[in-house]
């Protein structure tokens, strides 16, 4: 995990530079702030569309499909960052592995969570036809008797 932050971070360090380089030799005197705005700025707004775009597409299967992908966007954050903090305060040792078995902790409580609305929603359509059937059957035998 250690040798992936540092790649990342070597990575983000070289386009830090190759920008810093390229602002330069356009004649923009942006300081590191300055740089951080607009760069930053433009991967939000990025970010942004492509989200929205999915979101939408998202939204014809529910609301949970959208909070699903919220949450876990999050928790791949919350773990990335737990792991990063074992690394920095030495407590406890910094593994792909356990982020891992965190996000795998989530899907399957997510998991058990849909099981448990099938079951209630399952319930309540069995619940909502056997209330329904004795009005449909007064209906027609109300309907029956005015024909005659």
């Amino acid at each position: 995990m250690r040798e992936i932050i540092l790649i990342i971070a070597e990575i983000i360090n070289t386009m830090h530079d190759i920008i810093l380089n390229l602002m330069e030799f356009a004649g923009l005197d942006l300081t590191d702030k300055g740089l951080h705005l607009w760069i930053m700025g433009m991967i939000g707004i990025c970010i942004f569309g492509c989200t929205h775009v999915f979101f939408k597409y998202l939204s014809k299967y529910g609301i949970t499909a959208i909070s699903f992908v919220y949450t876990l966007t999050v928790m791949v954050v919350i773990v990335f960052a737990i792991e990063i903090q074992q690394r920095i305060t030495g407590r406890g040792e910094m593994e792909f592995d356990d982020a891992v078995i965190g996000l795998w902790g989530f899907l399957l409580f997510f998991a058990a969570f849909l099981l448990i609305k099938t079951i209630h929603k399952g319930i309540i359509n069995l619940l909502n036809r056997k209330n329904s059937k004795p009005n449909n059957r007064r209906l027609r035998s109300d309907h029956s008797k005015r024909s005659q």
